[in-house]
């Protein structure tokens, strides 16, 4: 037993070195300074007066004092430079609000005030997840130009713009909150929507196993009183001697849930993709691909708090799945604590379950099995993660890392003999690369 705990130690730090561990919501900038103050040029000027002073007690050469009387000329000059400005506003305008990744956002705080006033000087604080492009600054505007780098719901920031009287000797500052955007994850190429073998008695564009009214011929069957005649099938008919018609397939629509793995981010060592940000982006296309089939989609997250939203339909029903599902990532704060069950309307009888997970942690088996355990037919998407990189000779390291490939093939492996179908789609492919082979045939569910 002794001689194994090197490696258990190892390959426990291998887990604790891929896995990354997200910093919590940052705090604010303290607040700034209320009512009127000094500005940067009366306290150089006042600076300069009292070192000219100072040196000449200290030296005691009266001809000193004259260095003072430029700074003190300089200020007596600015003060009756014209009223200072009073009740300052600030009101902030952000447009868009909801974007995905890599689209800019555009930030206009349009200043009001009574009085004169010299220039604005803002100061910009960026919240997680969006880059300042440009910051341009008018007589009475901030205008700024971000870009929303990655998906969430990111706070923006704040910005202090401290307005200056017209001889710049005296400032106020008045502190803008830019509020909060919500990042969409850029979808990932998808078109292919694998169908179970049994579909909801709803109309929609999947052939189905059933007789019905759609457009795909079946064969043909006797004529049947009140059958049109346009569907009579003549060969069959001539070859049999009975009037023979054209049977068709009924066309259904799918309900769909795509169940998402966020107990754990996963950093890839190498490139440092985010196993998140992957799961997200190719729930995102797969969500888009079966919305556009006319189908009924719906989300359920799993990690901490179990957050969900019922199968519908519609594309304006995607950036309701997508905003669901957005609370994972605020700010870089989320939760893991434990997981709780899956609600029964979450997870509609005999709805195709999609389950994104990376494979690393081994509570996501416990999901698998409820799902499995209400009979419902699913399909296990995994996002690869980069192995560790090692130092040479690191002999533990290599252990660890053989030991880390083994629990996730034998992660695999219970999924499979259980009839469970795994695919892995690799960021930068297309996901229908993955999906492929299940269109071979119908996706079976489970048993009760």
């Amino acid at each position: 037993m002794t001689e194994h705990l090197p490696a258990r130690r190892a390959a426990a730090a291998v887990r604790r070195a891929l896995v990354g561990r997200h910093d919590v919501t940052a705090e604010p900038p303290p607040p700034p300074p209320p009512g009127r103050r000094a500005g940067e040029r009366a306290l150089r000027l006042g600076t300069l007066a009292a070192v000219a002073l100072a040196a000449a007690l200290v030296t005691g050469r009266a001809w000193v004092v004259a260095l003072a009387a430029a700074p003190l000329v300089l200020l007596a000059l600015a003060l009756p430079s014209g009223p200072y400005p009073e009740a300052v506003t600030a009101v902030p305008e952000v447009e868009p609000r909801r974007c995905f990744e890599g689209e800019q956002v555009r930030v206009r705080i349009t200043v009001s005030y009574d009085g004169g006033t010299g220039r604005l000087d803002p100061g910009v604080t960026l919240g997680h997840g969006v880059r300042l492009d440009h910051l341009a600054v008018g007589p009475y505007q901030v205008d700024l130009l971000m870009t929303a780098q990655r998906w969430g719901r990111w706070t923006l920031g704040t910005v202090d713009v401290d307005v200056y009287d017209r001889g710049g000797l005296a400032r106020r500052t008045v502190r803008v909150d830019l509020g909060e955007i919500a990042v969409f994850p850029r979808p990932g190429p998808a078109g292919l929507t694998p169908v179970p073998v049994r579909l909801p008695q709803r109309l929609g564009e999947h052939t189905a196993v059933q007789r019905g009214e759609g457009v795909e011929v079946t064969g043909v069957h006797p004529y049947v009183r009140g059958e049109r005649q346009r569907r009579i099938h003549w060969p069959a008919t001539t070859r049999r001697g009975t009037l023979q018609v054209h049977q068709f397939a009924a066309e259904r629509t799918a309900d769909t849930v795509v169940l998402l793995d966020v107990l754990t981010d996963v950093v890839d060592p190498g490139t440092g993709a985010s196993s998140l940000d992957e799961t997200f982006r190719t729930a995102a296309g797969l969500v888009r691909a079966y919305l556009r089939t006319h189908d009924r989609v719906g989300v359920v997250s799993v990690g901490g708090v179990t957050r969900w939203l019922q199968p519908g339909g519609g594309q304006g029903y995607f950036y309701r799945i997508v905003d669901s599902v957005l609370e994972v990532r605020k700010d870089r704060a989320y939760r893991t604590e434990g997981l709780s069950l899956l609600p029964p309307p979450a997870l509609p009888e005999g709805a195709l379950v999609y389950v994104i997970t990376p494979l690393t942690d081994q509570r996501i088996l416990g999901i698998l099995h409820q799902v499995r355990g209400r009979a419902n037919p699913m399909v296990v998407i995994e996002v690869p993660t980069g192995e560790p990189v090692l130092e040479p000779g690191d002999s533990e390291g290599e252990l660890a890392l053989r030991l880390w490939r083994a629990d996730r093939d034998a992660m695999r492996f219970a999924l499979m003999e259980r009839g469970i179908a795994v695919v892995a789609h690799r960021p930068g492919e297309t996901l229908d690369l993955a999906l492929a082979p299940l269109l071979r045939t119908r996706i079976h569910g489970g048993t009760r």
